[in-house]
């Protein structure tokens, strides 16, 4: 590049940009709604797929509990907000809300909230239970009420992969376009039957293997997580909760003996039970999995001051208790069958303008399963995948390949967000339209976690959430430290790094393998972005580069401090240093008004911009 004389003045000129991304999905469902009738919830999957044919009424005695979803209120400007809070180039970068602003800025009005009581009073629905940020309110009713009221007939039918009869209505539920409904919950009871764990029953007193490594006879436990992904650091997770939103419960005495056997100091569990669930597993085969994420949570993040589980039968209700719980920074589920996109999407938004972070299984169905069913492919949320871990004698990673169960693919109703929009798709097969799932991957077989109850297991993806949600405790832990934010959500910066000089260092590439997922194409793992692990499984390294993050080098002619990294929060006080930092081809972005006189030599392709107003460069 030619020699420049640069003579910097920065006008404090404020733009204020708002990206509105609503998802289309939802816009035309809200213009549908305006011209006639509020439109929610889809039919269950089996009756809407498979066109079963009801086997009668469902009697007329029967009590149903309702939970009623709001819309929430000013999504554009929410969606535009957390855009900005993932955004390093904005004044408003990790600036969160607090629960009061929440509510008071985007949660339904009073106005509305009473308007959905006076619709179920007028239709003879008992109002059950409210709660304080109005997105949701519990009713319950007959059976004729209920059908007046939403406008359907509630019918019987015969559980296409279970011996058991289900009901749903027979058509979509809707009200008049005058009530501010956006979705009801507890109109069907359809759920799927748990996936098999394929394992064998195992003795219940095991010997330790704390040496040598063998997965294949008897998987990863423990500290070997953290010495194949993390050996070098020693963070913990300590300070930090982390949550876990579950179906079933679980046998606290598989955990505590888990952490005897492992070696690990005991985690104080805390059970958030609702809808009438007791904590005890229903099923061998949920409970087994509600085991595996504590237990993996604990291996990655031994130091956690807690694991909060929340467990029960109601989407709605699991999903607010969690947005409720403002102190905890880092969630992960497992569930990819029961919760809709729009849903998990409205609640993921709310979360991450609280510096939340949710992880979701990518589980063996993927983006091409069905949007409506299947939460996977929401854009605000972190989607794992995942991967067959190899390590040598010492423990030390050697390779990962994809567990063919694990998920992926491209949405069939959600359009591409803005962090995936600058990722090559040609060599992966993915979209430049639509989003593409997942964004990350981890470790999920082989994994030797329920000792004494199956061992290894060889399933889907529910062990790889627990595990990232547990390294971005260990993110959190440090950012505390330093005195910085939460990380929130995750996805653009991940996806920011990835395309810098430092994915090497932050990720390892999985690229050998392919999917098998049920229900969709078989995909296959290549350099960089693919749609089986996402951007890959973590390093060590990525934890300081998403404290660093901030998409650029940064300078304040202004800053008055003493720590000076290039980072948002301590900005360089010189543009030569900047430019000494600087990764060819990268930014370097001004955070506030102000003019300097520096001469200087710039031999690297360099971008200079700036937060919030026009940058002159006077080059001569």
């Amino acid at each position: 590049m030619n020699d420049i004389r640069n003579r910097i003045a920065i006008a404090s000129v404020c733009r204020a940009t708002l990206i509105a991304s609503l998802l289309g999905a939802f816009v035309a469902v809200s213009a549908r709604a305006a011209a006639h009738a509020t439109v929610f919830d889809p039919l269950p999957t089996a009756v809407r797929r498979l066109n079963l044919q009801p086997l009668g009424r469902l009697a007329d005695t029967t009590q149903l509990r309702l939970s009623v979803c709001l819309p929430i209120r000013n999504r554009q400007a929410l969606t535009a907000l957390v855009d900005q809070i993932s955004n390093p180039a904005s004044p408003s970068f990790r600036r969160y809300l607090t629960p009061a602003q929440l509510t008071q800025q985007f949660c339904p009005t009073e106005q509305d909230y009473q308007a959905v009581i006076r619709f179920a009073e007028e239709n003879r629905l008992a109002v059950r239970s409210r709660y304080a940020n109005r997105l949701l309110l519990d009713i319950s009713g007959t059976v004729p009420d209920i059908e007046t009221a939403f406008h359907v007939a509630l019918r019987t039918y015969q559980h296409p992969k279970a011996s058991k009869q289900f009901f749903a209505p027979d058509a979509q539920p809707w009200v008049d376009a005058s009530v501010p409904i956006f979705s009801v919950n507890g109109l069907d009871n359809y759920s799927s039957p748990p996936p098999p764990v394929n394992g064998t029953p195992a003795a219940r007193q095991r010997s330790p293997r704390m040496g040598a490594h063998s997965p294949a006879d008897s998987g990863f436990y423990g500290a070997e997580f953290r010495r194949a992904y993390i050996p070098d650091v020693t963070l913990t997770g300590a300070g930090q909760s982390l949550g876990l939103l579950e179906r079933d419960g679980y046998l606290p005495w598989q955990i505590t003996e888990y952490e005897s056997i492992a070696d690990l100091a005991p985690v104080p569990l805390e059970n958030v039970l609702l809808d009438g669930v007791d904590g005890r597993p229903d099923t061998i085969d949920y409970g087994v999995i509600v085991t595996a994420n504590i237990q993996m949570a604990i291996a990655m993040a031994p130091g956690l001051d807690r694991i909060v589980v929340f467990e029960g039968t109601n989407p709605d209700h699991l999903l607010n208790s969690m947005l409720s719980r403002y102190e905890i920074k880092q969630f992960a589920s497992g569930w990819t069958g029961s919760f809709s996109s729009a849903q998990v999407e409205g609640f993921a938004l709310l979360m991450a303008a609280q510096g939340q972070s949710l992880f979701w299984s990518s589980g063996i169905w993927g983006a091409a399963f069905d949007s409506l069913c299947s939460p996977t492919d929401a854009p605000h949320l972190t989607t794992v995948g995942g991967t067959e871990l190899q390590v040598d004698p010492s423990g030390a990673y050697a390779s990962e390949t994809v567990n063919p169960p694990s998920g992926g693919g491209i949405s069939q109703i959600l359009t591409i967000p803005p962090y995936q929009q600058g990722i090559n798709m040609t060599a992966c097969g993915g979209s430049t339209s639509m989003r593409n799932v997942p964004d990350v991957a981890i470790v999920s077989y082989p994994t030797a976690f329920v000792l004494n109850v199956f061992d290894p297991f060889e399933w889907g993806t529910d062990l790889s959430i627990s595990l990232w949600a547990a390294f971005a405790a260990l993110v959190n832990q440090q950012a505390a430290i330093l005195g910085q934010p939460p990380v929130g959500f995750l996805n653009p910066a991940l996806y920011e790094i990835a395309s810098g000089p430092l994915y090497g260092s932050c990720f390892h590439d999985i690229t050998v393998g392919h999917s098998e997922g049920l229900h969709h194409n078989s995909y296959y793992a290549v350099p960089g972005y693919d749609l089986c692990t996402g951007l890959g499984t973590p390093q060590g390294a990525l934890i300081p580069a998403l404290l660093r993050y901030s998409g650029a080098v940064w300078v304040d002619y202004n800053y008055t401090g003493t720590v000076e990294d290039g980072s948002f929060e301590a900005p360089y006080k010189t543009l030569a240093q900047a430019v000494t930092a600087v990764a060819p081809g990268g930014r370097i972005l001004f955070k506030t008004a102000g003019s300097e006189f520096e001469q200087l030599t710039i031999l690297k392709s360099t971008t200079i911009g700036v937060t919030n107003g026009p940058v002159t460069v006077d080059g001569r």
